[in-house]
């Protein structure tokens, strides 16, 4: 028997990265998955896909930033399937690489809006489900700055400090409700979300000698993490609450700098690494009457 068969799943931010490789994953582990995004066109392609593959997979367009929007698509869950067991939190957006007030306030916030807005709509969403049930799984995704600072994407890494908090307390309110609350810190990971970025001129230099070397260190592939997202979806944490996941240790990571900084000594081939910087302006301001 598949690990999920028959469950039914709404992960946001399945358009592409994670979300897309979770969606796979689930599908073919037996659940019934619904794939969220704003961009409607990538979501219904990657369903279509999934049902050519004979499996059960519908998309529904929604802005995590907008409660109504999250709301719909869990009404959409339960207009469809008579509910959901599983909902994954994982849309996400990192903002432009920079120092903290090189963005604007509009950019700054906007990261917000969508990580800790959409993260918490879509939790509250989830438990009003769940709760009643006394049964369910969510999961919501960390990322870099979760567990430290991560300076030139402070805003990215301020909301993943929050989203961890913020879960590990609501799952410590209702250890007792047979509802699983969990975390799952990725790692790095070699999507675009690190190969397509905005950033500022003074950043630009910097961006592009050390990315390539990181995502070729210590990148991974999202089906790794997609993995441990099944693992907690699954049968194996029924009982559990509260995990805090975190994919890939130190050792690995040192090993991974280890190995590419002897192949760049040594001026051995390495993979290379598509990167598309855009560049935008500072809106830093001196503040002057």
């Amino acid at each position: 028997m598949k690990e999920l068969e028959g469950k039914v799943t709404v992960i946001t931010g399945a358009s592409r990265g994670l979300g897309k490789a979770i969606a796979n994953l689930f599908a073919h582990e037996g659940a019934k998955v619904i794939l969220s995004a704003r961009s409607k066109n990538d979501i219904e392609q990657n369903a279509s896909s999934l049902r050519a593959e004979g499996l059960d997979a519908l998309a529904f367009a929604c802005d995590v930033s907008d409660q109504k929007q999250v709301e719909d698509l869990a009404f959409f869950a339960i207009k469809e399937y008579g509910g959901f067991d599983i909902w994954v939190n994982n849309a996400g957006t990192a903002g432009p690489y920079g120092a903290t007030l090189d963005l604007s306030p509009d950019q700054f916030l906007s990261v917000l809006r969508t990580n800790i807005f959409g993260n918490y709509y879509g939790t509250a969403t989830a438990m009003r489900h769940f709760l009643p049930r006394k049964a369910g799984k969510l999961i919501n995704i960390l990322g870099a700055g979760s567990k430290k600072p991560v300076p030139n994407q402070n805003a990215y890494g301020s909301t993943k400090a929050w989203i961890r908090v913020f879960t590990l307390a609501l799952a410590s309110e209702y250890k007792e409700s047979g509802v699983g609350v969990y975390t799952l810190q990725p790692g790095l990971m070699d999507t675009d979300l690190l190969t397509e970025i905005d950033t500022f001129e003074n950043h630009e230099k910097r961006l592009r000698g050390f990315m390539p070397f990181l995502i070729r260190a210590a990148g991974k592939k999202p089906e790794v993490a997609a993995r441990k997202a099944l693992w907690l979806a699954s049968s194996a944490t029924d009982g559990k609450t509260g995990l805090d996941i975190r994919i890939g240790s130190q050792f690995s990571f040192l090993f991974g700098f280890l190995r590419e900084g002897l192949r760049s000594l040594f001026r051995l081939p390495a993979r290379s690494v598509d990167m598309t910087v855009n560049i935008i302006p500072s809106s830093f301001k001196p503040l002057e009457k």
